[in-house]
C-alpha cells in the first residue's frame, strides 16, 4: 500500500512503486484530468506538481511520489496564479482540441508561481517539452503574460 498527499487530502493505493505516477492517478484514483501524450516524458500532456515543480507523471515512479504534495489539474485551481491563467486560458481562447492543455497549464502554473514578469524567453524556456497539436503557442505565450499582468 502506497500513501500520497494529493490535491491536499491523502490517498492510499495498493500499486507496484514502479508504477508511473500518471497510471495510479488516472487508473487507481480515477482523476482523468492529467493525459497521457507519449509515455517517455516527452509531450508534456501528463505534467502535474511535485513540491510545487512541474514534473512528468507518465515517467515518474509512484514511489517518488511518496512524502511530497502532488497537485494535478483537478487541485490547481484552488491558488491565485492558478484562477489567473485558467482566465487569460479562457479569455484569449488558447484551447483548440484540448488535449495537452492540462499539462500546459500546470506548466504555466509552475513558472508564473516563481516569476511573476516571465519574458517570452522565460516562457518558451519553462514551456518547452509541452507539446500542442494544434500550434496554439502563440496564444499559450499571450495568456501567460496576461496571467502575470493580472497577478502584477
Amino acid at each position: 500500500m502506497i500513501t500520497f498527499n494529493i490535491n491536499g487530502k491523502t490517498a492510499r493505493v495498493d500499486a507496484d512503486p514502479d508504477t508511473p505516477l500518471l497510471w495510479v492517478l488516472r487508473d487507481s484514483l480515477q482523476m482523468t484530468g492529467t493525459k497521457f501524450g507519449c509515455g517517455m516524458a516527452l509531450c508534456g500532456a501528463c505534467t502535474v506538481h511535485m513540491d510545487g515543480q512541474p514534473v512528468r507523471s507518465c515517467t515518474t515512479p509512484a514511489s517518488t511520489a511518496v512524502g511530497k504534495k502532488i497537485v494535478t489539474i483537478e487541485g490547481v485551481d484552488s491558488s491565485r496564479v492558478a484562477k489567473a491563467v485558467q482566465e487569460a486560458w479562457q479569455r484569449l481562447d488558447v484551447v483548440q482540441c484540448g488535449y495537452c492543455q492540462s499539462g500546459q497549464i500546470m506548466s504555466a502554473v509552475a513558472l508564473l508561481t516563481q516569476n511573476r514578469k516571465p519574458t517570452d524567453a522565460d516562457i518558451d524556456a519553462a514551456m518547452a517539452g509541452n507539446i500542442c497539436r494544434c500550434a496554439t503557442y502563440v496564444r499559450i505565450r499571450a495568456a501567460i503574460h496576461e496571467a502575470a499582468k493580472a497577478l502584477a
